[in-house]
């Protein structure tokens, strides 16, 4: 088995995920004290030249969502998306269920590089541990001082509800869920205008998926140059890959992105199951 290249799911198999003194011994929250400290339009340039690009299908850039979202607005949102809706896909749940307070530190800082204090974690209804971990991890941090009003002494407040899902598939797209957040039906919106302008409840929005925000720690820890050195020009960062099917080792990896689908299989799933070929 080729070795992986753990960002995401560095810690997911290592520490209790419900507790956040154990993410803290490792390192966590870090990129949450190093981001307070530094200027809003910084933090995102660096998160824009790191190349991170949406983990949810888009592909778009991170960093310039962020920059989307009109600095005036009063009150503002972070949506993370968690409604992981494609047959057997189980990649976003393994790093909420193994890691939830590296997600509610990608959030937290997402909150702070824009300007808003509320999040949701929008989680696809049949995810129950998720839900329960993320709301027990939730607790935790906010009993640590990590979340909720006033973090720390520095005035910057973030909260972050768990939203259980519509059972829509659709609502994995964004204004779709943006609507079911709403307690409407998950309908798609006709865009423009865009969540970054005109989101939850009416108010600027970002929204991104899992993957995306739980990049953020290491990139504000780590910097730009070091996330950009993995993976490709086009593609940097880590991705987690589902290898399942006909394989003979299935399962779930961490690698730099710009692999052939071949190394994919050969690599990391053990080849084809009775040595067929590819």
């Amino acid at each position: 088995m080729a070795e992986e290249m753990r960002v995401l799911l560095e810690y997911a198999d290592k520490i209790n995920p419900e507790d956040a003194e154990e993410y803290i011994k490792v390192g966590g929250y870090a990129g949450l004290e190093k981001a307070r400290k530094m200027e809003t339009n910084d933090l995102i340039q660096e998160v824009k030249n790191s190349g991170l690009r949406g983990r949810g299908g888009a592909g778009f850039n991170a960093g310039m969502k962020w920059s989307f979202v009109p600095k005036n607005a009063e009150i503002k949102y972070v949506v993370c998306n968690l409604d992981e809706g494609e047959p057997g896909t189980i990649k976003d749940r393994y790093i909420m269920e193994g890691d939830p307070h590296r997600v509610l530190e990608g959030m937290a800082i997402a909150g702070y590089a824009v300007g808003a204090n509320y999040g949701y974690i929008y989680v696809r209804g049949e995810y129950y541990l998720c839900m329960y971990r993320l709301n027990k991890a939730i607790e935790a941090a906010t009993a640590q001082g990590l979340l909720g009003d006033d973090i720390q002494g520095t005035g910057f407040s973030f909260h972050i509800k768990v939203q259980s899902g519509g059972g829509s598939y659709v609502c994995g797209e964004e204004t779709a869920l943006i609507e079911s957040i709403e307690g409407k039906r998950g309908n798609p919106r006709v865009k423009p205008p865009f969540p970054g302008v005109v989101g939850v409840w009416g108010q600027p929005t970002i929204v991104n998926n899992v993957e995306s925000l739980a990049s953020v720690p290491a990139i504000v820890v780590n910097g730009s140059e070091w996330y950009k050195s993995k993976g490709t020009e086009d593609a940097a960062g880590t991705k987690i890959f589902q290898v399942v099917g006909h394989v003979s080792k299935p399962g779930i990896v961490e690698a730099n992105c710009g692999m052939t689908v071949r190394e994919l299989i050969d690599k990391y799933g053990g080849g084809i199951r009775d040595g067929r070929k590819f």
